[in-house]
């Protein structure tokens, strides 16, 4: 079950929205603010966002900018829904980096087939391989292979290793780590990062020398 998020100020329009979305099986969360978006994002990241362009504290456009520069966001789907109806507009959301746009008002109908369409398309990425120098890691079956040999990963391990693939040469903090690996829920210390990363470095072999500690700050993978 995807989960959305909704930034929209306009109490209304998020309430239908909403409702559409929470009757086609859908989690959903809404913000008033970007600033409260901004909160829950750093717990846990949606699978897609609709975004309206004018909000209170933030336009909707500078929060896209802000979003893709973020490595941990830079892919997330991102429906801007407006009420500007002018070309330019439009194509100002969509270089921001937006992947669709909604014009208000809209049906309901249009709303749930557009959310579909952006998850069917985007979803085909969690099936991909993903491949630094000799690492080869299979999402879709769970398989780890360095240099075509197999390696046994614990699911931790697999995903740690997922997210530092999937953001190479990025530096990801423990934080960070611990948050898209263990969850929000999760109330252990960073030096369970420590310990993972010792483990999956020796299971890599060779290929462990690409994991680099970053001091006082955490890994980033080469």
């Amino acid at each position: 079950m995807a989960l959305i998020y909704i930034v929209e100020d306009d109490e209304n329009i998020r309430e239908i929205e909403t409702i559409a979305l929470k009757n086609s099986n859908y989690m959903v969360c809404g913000f008033e603010k970007a600033k409260d978006f901004y909160k829950k994002l750093d717990e846990i990241v949606p699978d897609l966002v609709l975004l309206d362009v004018m909000l209170p504290d933030e336009s909707g456009y500078d929060i896209v900018s802000k979003l893709r520069k973020n490595p941990l966001t830079k892919q997330l789907p991102i429906i801007m829904v407006t009420a500007k109806t002018t070309e330019m507009d439009m194509i100002k959301g969509l270089d921001q980096g937006a992947d669709d746009y909604i014009k208000k008002p809209f049906s309901v109908m249009e709303l749930i087939t557009r959310v579909k369409a952006l998850l069917r398309r985007t979803s085909t990425d969690e099936g991909k391989l993903l491949e630094l120098g000799e690492i080869l890691l299979d999402q879709k079956r769970h398989l780890v292979y360095v240099e075509e040999q197999p390696v046994e990963l614990t699911f931790k391990e697999f995903e740690l290793l997922r997210l530092l693939m999937s953001n190479p040469s990025v530096v990801l903090s423990r934080e960070v780590i611990m948050r898209h690996v263990w969850g929000t829920e999760f109330e252990g210390e960073s030096r369970t990062v420590d310990m993972h990363i010792k483990t999956l470095r020796q299971k890599l072999f060779s290929a462990g020398k690409r994991i680099k500690t970053v001091r006082n700050v955490g890994y980033v993978i080469e």
